[in-house]
């Protein structure tokens, strides 16, 4: 079997940032992946299902986001719970149809709008892993606001 190494170098455009993630599989940990920062995450069948990933990807990017926006404005934001809701094909290659992501922010005073323009700029501007799937997956939100 013929070995083909590409270097970074290979795939790097002016202009553009690069990353380079990893996985490691053999007999023992099974599937470990480790981000360009080197933090790990465990694969099935030790660890998150695969195609989780997609979805917890999305959720921590804009919710990243939307903490960082929320915070900027100075809002009173203490807690912020977000879920995901897929839906896939039944057979192979399970493609995703839609995600539906549910925003509960928790906090003293929080305008629901704010909240809701927050999570627009996020999808809009800022997070790449929604920008890249909005052609490809329906991407639905809700939000509610709860005093606390």
């Amino acid at each position: 079997m013929e070995n083909i190494l590409f270097q970074a170098e290979d795939w790097y455009t002016a202009g553009m940032a690069t990353n380079i993630v990893h996985l490691n599989w053999d007999t023992e940990t099974q599937f470990v992946l480790r981000d360009s920062e080197n933090y790990q995450v465990v694969m099935k069948p030790k660890g998150v299902k695969a195609s989780d990933l997609l979805s917890l990807a999305l959720i921590g990017c804009s919710s990243h986001d939307v903490v960082e926006i929320l915070q900027k404005q100075r809002a009173d934001l203490r807690e912020l719970r977000v879920t995901a809701e897929s839906v896939q094909d039944d057979d192979p290659p399970w493609r995703f149809r839609k995600i539906h992501v549910r925003f509960q922010a928790v906090g003293k005073g929080l305008d629901v709008e704010k909240v809701r323009r927050a999570i627009a700029l996020s999808e809009e501007k800022y997070c790449s892993v929604f920008v890249t799937l909005r052609d490809a997956v329906e991407i639905t939100n809700e939000v509610e606001v709860v005093e606390g």
